[in-house]
């Protein structure tokens, strides 16, 4: 499989593309105004503590208090001998309540786990984790965990001899990262330094902070990026900026020497995204239709609680009969679905719509295939069996706002609805404004300003009503037709 990581710098906004033989997998956006916050470590005061919610609201300096809920902190030492409770309980099974782990007022050094979406806060965890190439460090956990995408025994055993040592008696915690699947003693040992490095110096940084200021930063999208995605699979990164550039070459050979060869400056004349199709793809992906090659289509609607996805069959007719039609279909939206997923990064609660099937095989078919696309996917994702109906219930951890949320704002011609009211609709509207209105003010005549559609077909289909409301009201209405009006919009005038 060709494997293709682009950067695209402009001067406020960095841009990074995952392309898969020649198709947009992933678009990461980061721009200046608005830079992530996740990741991020914070010096915080508590605000609030609400005993109902099990939680509390932090100040940490952002534009809205963030959230911290009891699961996520840290659990006070234990005293010697005695036993865990279960699921960070208090002994009992159940955990304790929030008002025993913080008070109002308390200093506390929280990360940010989740960016702030739509009108919600950003989410924190006082378990803090510093990432690095290959693993993650754990400052408040003493553990050795491996990725359960390493799911070679032997390569499993092998990095816990290797870091066993490195790590000795180090009152730190720490994850083995996917990427260090087959990685040499000294890049783990050179990874273990550098992340003991950094929290020597977050410690220093917390101690002299002020409430609300950052005390570590998460690297930026074009570095984060690599150091997440980079990997024997990739076979090119080509960066438009050489600035940017620079900077990557300069990181990966710190970091990932044996990668050197992979970075590329892109200085062609053609922009880097428009080469390889990418901004055509981005413009498909903000739309709700998604074409399949077979004729069927997927209808993609984002809702604030989840994202439903239906699958149709459009124009496909298929060779056999309607049962092999369906499947087929179904195989293909589902790897179209595990696709749109990924690229317009969507999360939280997903339903598929999938068309129904009566052959159980074909059902297990549609939903491997399902799980196959969402394989190579880097956000969490869990799939549940198909229903009666044909739904497939799953989430996607979701961490940033999604694509069309990063990009777009609600349409103001229809306020978000994704429809605008009939050019007729508005008319009985107006008809019943200017009722209202004469029966409380006193006019000679009317005006009515509204959109051309609306007083084209006033003049046209409705001139037989506007007499007779002439007569009813026994004033004179004169419309008048604003160009710069939306179709949902009109004033009545009182002259």
């Amino acid at each position: 499989m060709s494997e293709e990581i682009l950067i695209n710098v402009t001067p406020r906004e960095t841009r990074v593309g995952v392309v898969e033989n020649g198709m947009l997998q992933e678009l990461h956006v980061e721009r200046t105004s608005r830079r992530g916050y996740v990741g991020n470590v914070y010096k915080g005061r508590v605000q609030r503590v609400m005993p109902g919610m099990q939680a509390v609201f932090v100040d940490i300096g952002l534009e809205r208090a963030a959230f911290l809920h009891a699961s996520d902190i840290v659990r006070p030492p234990l005293p010697d001998g005695a036993a865990e409770a279960p699921a960070g309980g208090n002994g009992n099974g159940h955990m304790p309540s929030i008002s025993e782990l913080v008070h109002e007022g308390q200093e506390i050094v929280v990360q940010v786990v989740k960016d702030p979406i739509g009108t919600k806060g950003a989410r924190l965890s006082t378990h803090l984790s510093i990432p690095s190439r290959y693993l993650v460090l754990l400052p408040h956990a003493r553990t050795l965990g491996i990725s359960t995408r390493i799911e070679d025994e032997t390569e499993r055993q092998r990095l816990k001899d290797v870091l066993t040592p490195l790590i000795g008696d180090n009152p730190l915690g720490y994850i083995v990262r996917t990427n260090a699947e087959e990685q040499s003693a000294e890049s783990l040992a050179f990874d273990v330094t550098y992340l003991g490095k950094v929290w020597r110096v977050v410690q220093e940084n917390i101690a002299k902070a002020k409430v609300g200021e950052r005390v570590y930063e998460e690297l930026s999208l074009p570095l984060r990026a690599l150091r997440d995605l980079l990997n024997d699979d990739i076979e090119k990164v080509r960066v438009d900026s050489r600035e940017t550039f620079e900077k990557v070459a300069k990181f990966v050979h710190k970091f990932m020497p044996s990668l050197d060869d992979r970075i590329e400056h892109y200085s062609g004349e053609r922009p880097i995204f428009d080469l390889y199709g990418v901004e055509d793809e981005i413009q498909r992906a903000l739309r709700k239709e998604v074409p399949l090659k077979s004729g069927g289509y997927l209808i993609v609607d984002q809702t604030e609680a989840m994202t439903t996805i239906d699958v149709n069959t459009g124009g496909y007719l298929g060779t056999r009969n309607l049962e092999e039609t369906v499947y087929r279909t179904n195989l293909e939206a589902a790897q179209a679905a595990a696709r749109q997923l990924r690229l317009r990064n969507l999360g939280g609660i997903i339903i598929i719509d999938f068309i129904d099937m009566t052959d159980e095989e074909h059902k297990r078919q549609v939903i491997r295939m399902l799980e196959k696309g969402l394989a190579r996917d880097h956000a969490k994702t869990t799939v549940y069996p198909m229903s009666q109906l044909g739904l497939v219930e799953m989430t996607r951890k979701r961490t940033t706002e999604s694509l069309e949320r990063q990009l777009c704002e609600p349409c103001p011609a229809c306020m978000g609805r994704g429809a605008v009211k009939t050019a007729e609709t508005v008319t009985y509207e107006i008809f019943r404004e200017i009722t209202r209105a004469v029966r409380q003010f006193n006019a000679q005549k009317l005006l009515v300003m509204a959109s051309p559609k609306v007083v084209g077909r006033i003049l046209e289909e409705e001139s037989t009503a506007v007499a007779e409301l002439e007569e009813f009201i026994s004033k004179s209405i004169r419309f008048q037709a604003e160009e710069h009006y939306s179709q949902e919009q009109f004033d009545v005038v009182l002259l």
